[in-house]
């Protein structure tokens, strides 16, 4: 990649403190693996503020929340994202503390160029690190050999293929499959470009308010297309259910409360795509 996106000094020491991580350390694969533990505890995946962002913008090139502001919205109102904002502002951080590498424009089932991802150089090898899917926790990577790492929520499989290309699969997962990683760097004016184009209309994730995050080591999920409206709590694979009201004011509040995401924002993008 031809140059990293980073974090001014102040935010990257606000980043570290709203991720409850006392002291930053030398980039190495113990350190990756607790900020992406960190981060997938305390920033969701989620498509509200993207939405929120959207209704209130005119031309598209505005809309994008590049990482500073990604990261003030997390921080000041427990925002999120989707795999393309939420992977540049992760590698934005991990560039600020040293990490090398590039991101990647990857694709899933027949829909290519849908997802992003972060490859690393680190001593060890080449390593995937994905916060947009969320993947809970860094996979090495082989050119010749599959390898697999396990996390408490799945297994992940690492298997190369032809043209540089990986498949990401995990277990404990109704889609074994992740996706297909394309092992190519994109420039960061292309990536940039890709979140510009995210914005118009078919853009993913812009028509429904989905929110997942690991809340008490438990992945919790709402989508507002799912109907009755319902909370999902995952325990070792298996799904537990929570009715929700039909009151969008009333589904936001206990959202809010839940996630720990600002109310108004929620409640903004849910009133953008649903039809009471």
């Amino acid at each position: 990649m031809d140059s990293q996106p980073t974090l001014a000094d102040g935010l990257r020491r606000a980043v570290l403190d709203y991720l409850e991580i006392d002291r930053q350390k030398a980039p190495n694969p113990f350190f990756l693996e607790t900020l992406i533990t960190a981060y997938t505890r305390r920033v969701p995946w989620e498509s509200a503020f993207r939405i929120a962002k959207r209704a209130k913008t005119r031309e598209t090139i505005d809309c994008p929340r590049w990482p500073d502001e990604f990261w003030t919205d997390a921080i000041e109102k427990g925002g999120g994202g989707t795999c393309f904002e939420s992977n540049y502002a992760f590698f934005a951080l991990l560039s600020t503390l040293g990490y090398r590498g590039y991101l990647t424009i990857n694709d899933m089932g027949d829909s290519a160029g849908c997802h992003a991802a972060i490859v690393l150089h680190m001593v060890e090898g080449l390593c995937l690190a994905d916060v947009g899917l969320p993947i809970y926790i860094p996979l090495p990577m082989s050119r010749s050999d599959k390898t697999s790492r396990s996390s408490p929520f799945h297994t992940y499989i690492v298997t190369p293929m032809a043209s540089d290309r990986y498949q990401v699969d995990r277990d404990r997962h109704p889609k074994s499959n992740c996706y297909t990683l394309v092992n190519r760097p994109v420039t960061e004016d292309q990536f940039r470009r890709a979140i510009i184009n995210d914005y118009s209309p078919g853009g993913l994730f812009l028509n429904r308010v989905i929110i997942s995050k690991v809340i008490g080591e438990h992945v919790w999920r709402f989508n507002s297309e799912e109907r009755p409206f319902h909370l999902e709590r995952f325990i070792n694979g298996a799904m537990e259910t929570q009715e929700l009201p039909d009151d969008p004011g009333e589904i936001s509040a206990v959202i809010s409360e839940v996630f720990s995401i600002d109310e108004e924002t929620f409640y903004t993008a849910l009133l953008q795509t649903i039809t009471i």
